[in-house]
């Protein structure tokens, strides 16, 4: 195939989920819609929530608000373009925007990694540590830890977007995605990609692996702590205060092995961009309604919020 320098490139076209637009898309479009409106309608009231009450004002409700503020972010990288070219029956993307994509969605989804891993410390601190707790999780460490993961989490995507930006691509611009992913972008280049793959695989290592490991050490710290409480209604207690945040990174790591381990197991590109819906659109919508339905400081500082405006 004939290539040409990636300068030279205008726009890539994002194939998207189905094949058939007059029969799926405006249904797409209505789905896809109603998810990015509820997930920034419930990440944004869960922000709310904490800043307007001052009983949330503790470690653990400061890292849900920016994890909430980071998921409002994920699905805003993705979601607006392709409805925009689902409406105007478009499915262009600019070089100059694929790579901003690409540069926002890496950032956002390492950052809710580190979050969910920064969480989970605080919860093993809570739990095994709950007379230091206070003095552990004070002001500075919490947001030393915030922002130490938004600066890795920048380096990292500014990384893995200047390294787009040394490849050449041939003629066959078509992403199989409904949003520029890294690795199918890797895909169409006609240059070497052996260092891009190196990075990504090193990247993917450190940067998902290590927060992983990190999270079920504290796990593995948490349930040694509960099951040496004595009474039931005291290891119920220990265990509802880290349910939610469990309950989320079950979703966010099981639905990101998923699609991985399935796009290694199948050549279907539509599959795996389907798969990916899971993680970069599903789970930042649900996060919300994790987190309120069964805990009531959320739903007693929603209630006084709304209450205290009538």
């Amino acid at each position: 195939m004939k290539s040409r320098n990636s300068t030279q490139i205008s726009e890539f076209i994002l194939l998207g989920f189905s094949e058939d637009p007059e029969l799926w898309q405006p249904f797409l479009f209505g789905l896809f819609l109603s998810m990015n409106l509820v997930t920034v309608l419930g990440n944004l009231l869960i922000i709310l929530a904490t800043i307007s009450d001052s009983h949330l004002h503790t470690p653990m409700y400061f890292f849900l608000s920016n994890l909430s503020f980071v998921d409002i972010c994920f699905t805003s990288t993705t979601v607006p373009k392709m409805l925009v070219n689902i409406q105007t029956e478009r499915k262009a993307i600019t070089y100059e925007g694929c790579i901003v994509q690409i540069y926002f969605f890496i950032l956002f989804g390492v950052l809710d990694n580190f979050l969910l891993t920064v969480m989970a410390y605080d919860r093993f601190v809570a739990i095994c540590h709950p007379l230091h707790y206070t003095v552990i999780m004070n002001r500075q460490l919490c947001v030393s830890l915030v922002l130490a993961s938004w600066i890795t989490s920048a380096l990292n995507s500014l990384l893995q977007s200047l390294m787009v930006l040394r490849l050449s691509f041939c003629t066959d611009l078509e992403i199989p995605h409904f949003f520029c992913e890294l690795n199918q972008v890797v895909l169409l280049a006609c240059s070497d990609t052996f260092p891009n793959d190196m990075v990504m695989y090193f990247a993917a290592g450190l940067l998902f692996c290590g927060p992983l490991a990190g999270i079920l050490y504290s796990y593995s710290k948490i349930v040694s702590s509960i099951r040496a409480i004595s009474s039931a209604q005291g290891k119920y207690k220990a265990f509802s205060t880290c349910a939610s945040h469990l309950s989320v990174v079950s979703l966010f790591y099981c639905t990101c092995l998923g699609v991985y381990f399935s796009s290694s197991t199948t050549h279907n590109s539509h599959s795996s961009a389907t798969a990916s819906v899971m993680y970069s659109v599903v789970t930042p919508m649900l996060n919300p309604f994790i987190y309120s339905l069964r805990n009531k400081d959320i739903t007693g500082a929603l209630r006084r919020l709304f209450v205290g405006k009538l």
